[in-house]
């Protein structure tokens, strides 16, 4: 989920991989596989990096060590 703020000033989680499209119409848009709307105050450059956070941290290799085997 990435924290987007709609025109209103309410705050709102979006599934990241439910997001389609993010346009600038000239306020964001983004457009959900679904076929809904929303329109939000964030900039078109800082929804997308928002979104490629998410699926860095999603996608990233587990920090935690594995026990070793004794041999």
């Amino acid at each position: 989920m990435i924290a987007v703020t709609r025109l209103n000033g309410t705050p709102l989680q979006v599934n990241a991989n439910l997001i389609e499209m993010v346009e600038s119409t000239p306020d964001t848009l983004l457009v959900l596989t679904t076929g809904r709307k929303i329109m939000v105050s964030e900039s078109v450059e800082d929804v997308t990096h928002r979104i490629l956070q998410y699926h860095r941290l999603v996608h990233a290799p587990s920090r935690r060590q594995r026990p070793s085997k004794g041999v």
